[in-house]
């Protein structure tokens, strides 16, 4: 089953090394890693999507939780959090078929980032499964090159994730 882990860290070198280490040393594959700045510059959130049954998700939080920059961790329940992942792709897109790209640009909801003589770079900001979905359609064209840069997520509703709290 796939989790959802927030992490707020204090943002120091070395912290992202420490955290991965310890997902690592206990065998449990991380998805999806996304870092980056919160409102305080000082703070840092990690969001994680990893595989794993509820006993392994219970022992990374507490690990989590004994790490000195470790300041909060959350798993989130299935709906109580919205999730955004961007992938960008560059595809072949000879003159004869960039209509029909740009029409499953349109219908995804994908933006043209650059256009060539013989490619399309799309950028597509969505949730994971609609993401996998995209990929699959635009994947007969032929990837050339593509990005993603993980799930980054927060909690539903008036509820917030903070160091504050």
């Amino acid at each position: 089953m796939k989790h959802t882990i927030s992490v707020l860290v204090e943002n120091h070198s070395g912290v992202l090394s420490r955290i991965s280490g310890l997902f690592s040393r206990r065998g449990f594959n991380i998805e999806s890693l996304a870092v980056g700045p919160t409102n305080d510059e000082s703070i840092s959130r990690i969001t994680i999507v990893a595989d794993g049954d509820e006993h392994t998700v219970e022992q990374i939080e507490k690990q989590l939780n004994k790490l000195i920059e470790v300041i909060k961790v959350k798993t989130f329940g299935r709906d109580e959090f919205v999730a955004r992942e961007l992938m960008i792709v560059k595809v072949n897109a000879p003159a004869d078929k960039r209509s029909e790209i740009m029409t499953i640009a349109e219908i995804t909801g994908a933006k043209v980032m650059d256009i060539t003589l013989t490619t399309m770079t799309l950028e597509i900001c969505d949730r994971y499964d609609r993401l996998e979905r995209f990929e699959k359609v635009i994947e007969p064209y032929g990837i050339l090159e593509m990005a993603r840069t993980g799930t980054v997520a927060v909690e539903r509703g008036a509820e917030y994730f903070s160091a504050k709290k």
